[in-house]
């Protein structure tokens, strides 16, 4: 169909290549015609639900009263004489015979026994159903004929919706007994399969319709759960989300900031132990400081303006490529001049590594000799070594210790987050970080799986 079309003229056949009528069209109007009716109706019973969670005896008392007025009102009438005994008021003749005409007092004690209960249709089922039954069978015991009767079926139609499940097959056949008697009573004027198969039928029609409403408002509890464990998954998931993303965030910064404030640090000493001595290395000190300075500055920078809304500082942040190992030169280089002195080789085809793969690579070779700076110092030696065989990647990291007899602090088995954090990276790519001493030094060794995931794409 083409949207806002009004011609309706020929549809023109593809295959056959002529020109075929098109089919009657209905008018949207047409169509829709129902649709207010419904709505005003959805309205109403959706502020009739309302009011009833507000004021549950209120509905019961409504339809107690309309059953009072439809059908014990015209039997009242006719027992004071107000409406007239023929015609339609009280039926044939030979049919009236059959039943006993009670007094007032007692026709309203029935109709009070038959009516009443169903104040409690509702809060408890099986109960009112009990007592209605009960008064049903005493009044058709006396040979009287009553229109409350219908309180019969409004029970039974409680107890199906309301009421317990295995209550039902005791109830049915209580209704079936007590309309057997009707049946017998009548049996004069009707036939008792007749009677039978009219009363049955009204019986099974409501419970049937008791049923229909069960498993409907059950159904519609049943979505309402699914839909607010949905819900619930869904703000967990976005939870999950969030502390996902808070925890890799705080990598990153971590590994800026420790990185680049341990060469700050000792570019710092190293500055003040030379000023005195050499002031051209001081000066030269300074000068790394202040790069390593600005480009801890512009990393933050750009993980920081990751995390702002676009538009929130007037456009978007300025975004890089994460480091790569072909970035890890560089990273070495800026080591060496902090006075840590780096031997760097490589094994294997490391530059056909997946980004992922070479940004945890980059940053744990980062860490390692963070941390090795900071408690080996300057003037210690460090070798790493990237191999990539087949499908495993090792990366390994030894420091010489700090120069002299005195073991630093870098011989201690205390895990910081540094530690922490680069088994959470190697762990992402099924493998793991070993760290200790080796002779006066200290030793990283990393191991990651490159075996392909059967779900990557």
């Amino acid at each position: 169909m083409s949207g806002g079309s009004p011609h309706h003229g020929l549809v023109t056949s593809v295959t056959a290549g002529t020109p075929v009528p098109a089919a009657p069209t209905v008018p949207a109007d047409d169509l829709g015609g129902m649709g207010p009716l419904v709505a005003r109706l959805g309205r109403a019973g959706q502020r009739l639900r309302h009011a009833d969670r507000a004021r549950p005896w209120a509905l019961d008392t409504a339809v107690v009263v309309l059953v009072f007025l439809l059908f014990c009102v015209p039997d009242l009438l006719h027992a004071l004489g107000v409406i007239s005994g023929g015609g339609d008021g009280d039926g044939p003749r030979r049919f009236r015979l059959l039943f006993t005409r009670l007094p007032v007092a007692g026709m309203l004690g029935l109709q009070t026994g038959l009516v009443l209960p169903l104040l409690w249709r509702r809060r408890a089922p099986a109960m009112a159903f009990g007592v209605v039954t009960a008064v049903f069978v005493l009044q058709w015991s006396l040979g009287a004929a009553l229109r409350a009767d219908v309180s019969l079926f409004v029970a039974l139609y409680s107890l199906t919706l309301h009421g317990r499940l295995r209550q039902l097959p005791w109830a049915c056949a209580a209704m079936a007994g007590a309309l057997s008697l009707v049946a017998v009573r009548v049996s004069a004027v009707i036939s008792v399969w007749d009677a039978l198969f009219f009363l049955l039928s009204t019986a099974t029609a409501a419970l049937a319709l008791g049923l229909v409403v069960r498993i409907r408002r059950a159904q519609l509890a049943g979505l309402r759960d699914r839909a607010t464990r949905l819900e619930i998954e869904r703000d967990q998931r976005d939870r999950l989300a969030v502390a996902a993303e808070r925890a890799r965030v705080a990598r990153e910064m971590h590994d800026i900031v420790g990185h680049n404030l341990s060469v700050i640090i000792t570019l710092a000493d190293a500055g003040a132990y030379a000023t005195a001595t050499a002031p051209a290395r001081g000066e030269e000190a300074l000068h790394l400081i202040g790069d390593t300075g600005r480009q801890a500055l512009g990393e933050l920078r750009r993980v920081l303006g990751v995390l702002r809304e676009a538009g929130e500082a007037g456009g978007e942040p300025e975004l890089r490529p994460q480091p790569r190992l072909a970035d890890i030169d560089a990273l070495c280089e800026g080591v060496r001049a902090a006075g840590l002195e780096v031997l760097y080789r490589t094994a294997g085809d490391v530059d056909a590594l997946d980004s992922g793969v070479q940004l945890t690579v980059y940053r744990i070779v980062q860490e390692a000799l963070t941390n090795t700076l900071k408690h080996a110092g300057a003037g210690a030696r460090a070798t790493l070594a990237i191999v990539a065989e087949d499908t495993r990647l090792t990366v390994a990291v030894q420091d010489s210790g700090p120069p002299g007899p005195a073991a630093g602090p870098g011989t201690t088995n205390e895990e910081g987050h540094g530690l922490v954090g680069m088994r959470e990276r190697a762990a992402l790519y099924g493998g793991h970080v070993s760290a200790g001493p080796a002779g006066p030094g200290w030793t990283v060794r990393a191991t990651l799986d490159l075996t392909p995931r059967g779900g990557a794409r």
